[in-house]
C-alpha cells in the first residue's frame, strides 16, 4: 500500500513503504559516510597546517623534550649516531616501491636517546639480504629536521617487533615505542629513549630518500569522497522519486468517461 497518493499531469506518485524506507535508510547512511570524510578532511587539512608552520624556524631541542615539542617542529639537535644499532622499518612505500626506513638511535648530550630516521631505500629483492645502511661519520654531529610519531599500521597482524637476536641492523614492522626500547636497552645500558622520531630534513647528510609529508590522504582527497557519498544520496532519492511516479491503472482512472452498453434495436 503506498504512503501517498497524488496524482501529477498524467502519472501518480505513489511511493512504496518498503522502498521508501529502504531510501530513507541508505540516504542516512551516505549522509553520515559524507559528514564523516568531512571530519577527516578538517583533520588532515589542521596536520597540514601544522606542517607548514613546523618549518618556519629550526629550534633548538636543548633539554626539552620531544613529547614537549609540537608535531612537525623543525628543531636543532647536537649528538651522536650510535652507528651499530640501527632499525629498518619494513612494509614502508615510495613512489609505489616497496623498502624500509632506517632509524638510527641519536646519542643526545644529556643521555638521552633519540630516533631518527634517516629515510627511505629500496627493497633488495630477498629478505636474507639488507640494503647496506652504514654511517661514515663517527664524530658528533648537528642536526636539523621535525618532530614526528613513529608510524603506526593499520592492522595488528601486520605489526612486529624487533627480534631478540645478537644481529644488527633490525627489522621490524609497524613497532611501538616499548618494543624499540627493550631492544636497546640491552645494548645501551638503560639509556632513556625519546617518544618521539626526527624526520632528518631533505638537505642533511647521512640520509636517504626524504619526501616528508604528513601522514594520509590530502585533504582534497578526502573532500571529494565526502561529495561522492552525498551525491549517492541525492541520486538515490532521484531514483525513488522516478520509480514511485508511474502511470495509473486502467481501474484507477476516474477521468475516463463512462462507455454506455449498446442498446438492442426492437423488433416490431
Amino acid at each position: 500500500m503506498p504512503i501517498v497518493r497524488i496524482s501529477v499531469g498524467r502519472r501518480v506518485f505513489a511511493p512504496a513503504w518498503g522502498m521508501t524506507a529502504l531510501t530513507v535508510a541508505l540516504c542516512v547512511a551516505f549522509v553520515r559516510l559524507g559528514e564523516w570524510q568531512w571530519h577527516k578532511a578538517e583533520t588532515r587539512q589542521a596536520e597540514w597546517n601544522a606542517f607548514a608552520r613546523g618549518a618556519d624556524r629550526a629550534l633548538a631541542l636543548g633539554s626539552r623534550g620531544t613529547a614537549d615539542t609540537p608535531r612537525f617542529q623543525r628543531v636543532v639537535v647536537p649528538g651522536r649516531f650510535d652507528r651499530e644499532h640501527q632499525f629498518l622499518l619494513d612494509n614502508r612505500i615510495e613512489n609505489g616501491a616497496a623498502g624500509y626506513e632506517v632509524l638510527t638511535p641519536l646519542e643526545l648530550d644529556d643521555g638521552r636517546r633519540l630516533l631518527v630516521d634517516r629515510g627511505w631505500v629500496p627493497f633488495t629483492g630477498y629478505r636474507n639480504r639488507l640494503p647496506d645502511v652504514r654511517l661514515d661519520a663517527s664524530g658528533p654531529v648537528r642536526l636539523t629536521g621535525r618532530i614526528d610519531q613513529l608510524p603506526v599500521g593499520g592492522l595488528a597482524f601486520g605489526r612486529v617487533g624487533p627480534d631478540a637476536g645478537p644481529n644488527w641492523p633490525k627489522v621490524t614492522s609497524y613497532p611501538d615505542l616499548a618494543q624499540l626500547a627493550g631492544a636497546l636497552a640491552a645494548v645501551t645500558r638503560g639509556m632513556p629513549l625519546e617518544p618521539r622520531i626526527l624526520l632528518l630534513d631533505a638537505g642533511q647528510p647521512d640520509g636517504y630518500v626524504r619526501d616528508w609529508r604528513p601522514p594520509g590522504m590530502s585533504p582534497a582527497r578526502h573532500m571529494s569522497y565526502a561529495a561522492q557519498w552525498w551525491l549517492f544520496a541525492v541520486t538515490l532519492v532521484v531514483i525513488w522519486a522516478v520509480l514511485s511516479a508511474r502511470k495509473p491503472s486502467a481501474s484507477l482512472r476516474t477521468d475516463a468517461p463512462e462507455r454506455q452498453a449498446p442498446r438492442e434495436r426492437e423488433v416490431h
